[in-house]
């Protein structure tokens, strides 16, 4: 395990949303990015020359209304739809042909209080936070709906279950965004706190930055937060000192990615 690093202008910095930069919430419209948060978010974007992005399990239209008017660059629904900084459109994966399914899970969820279905523009997602003792007929009833749409895949998270574009992960969005500016030719860190952040974490650790899961639970990433307060703490320090004046390029060039614990 390794020391959560101190960011450098070197580095590109990729964050989850849910668990990360906000606390879970019983439903995902009840979650509020912090005023504080989001400054700091736009300050380490200028800090780092723009090379910070969100990866997030959550639709355009769902996220965008916690960061207006702020733009940054965006992957959408596990990377299914990606967006440049200050872009106008997404670039979108294969559509899939989900509205039967969508309906049918709808009609099915019904009867059962406590499950929530959100429709997404790439996938669907079931959740079960506030009724985990179905986990498991959530997931057989997904698996069942699978077979009806060629070319998705069912994705496992926290106490939700998602039917979405089969090739599309968190892991090939870092990627997508790793060959261009101005994330290229940077050294990666990913940040989240889920199972579906596992993909990225490999990514950034094989692309030779490394991965920081937040809170309990294997991972195969490299260092650790304890919780999302953690998380904000860390992200206020660093956007403080990449601001201040006593920060030279000479410093960021001498800072180590991490260190070891002792």
């Amino acid at each position: 395990m390794f020391s959560v690093p101190q960011l450098t202008a070197r580095h590109a910095l990729f964050l989850d949303f849910d668990g990360t930069l906000v606390d879970i919430a019983a439903q995902p419209d009840h979650v509020r990015l912090e005023a504080e948060v989001a400054r700091d978010l736009q300050a380490l974007q200028q800090a780092l020359g723009g090379a910070l992005a969100l990866v997030t399990g959550r639709a355009l239209a769902d996220i965008e209304p916690h960061l207006h008017p702020w733009q940054p660059a965006l992957a959408c629904e596990h990377g299914a739809h990606w967006r440049e900084a200050g872009a106008a459109e997404l670039r979108c994966a294969p559509a899939l042909a989900l509205q039967p399914v969508v309906q049918a899970l709808q009609d099915w969820a019904a009867q059962y209080p406590g499950l929530l279905v959100e429709p997404k523009r790439a996938g669907v997602a079931l959740h079960y936070r506030q009724a985990p003792h179905l986990q498991a007929l959530c997931h057989g009833t997904l698996q069942q709906l699978l077979e009806q749409v060629p070319g998705a895949e069912l994705l496992t998270g926290k106490c939700v279950f998602e039917i979405k574009p089969a090739g599309s992960d968190k892991g090939r969005a870092v990627q997508r965004f790793l060959q261009a500016p101005p994330f290229a030719g940077r050294v990666p860190v990913f940040v989240g706190d889920d199972v579906t952040d596992e993909a990225a974490f490999a990514a950034v650790q094989a692309a030779g930055g490394i991965g920081i899961k937040v809170g309990t639970g294997d991972s195969q990433a490299q260092a650790r937060l304890a919780s999302p307060d953690a998380v904000r703490a860390w992200l206020g320090d660093n956007a403080r000192r990449l601001q201040s004046p006593r920060l030279t390029a000479a410093s960021a060039d001498r800072s180590s990615l991490a260190a070891p614990h002792p």
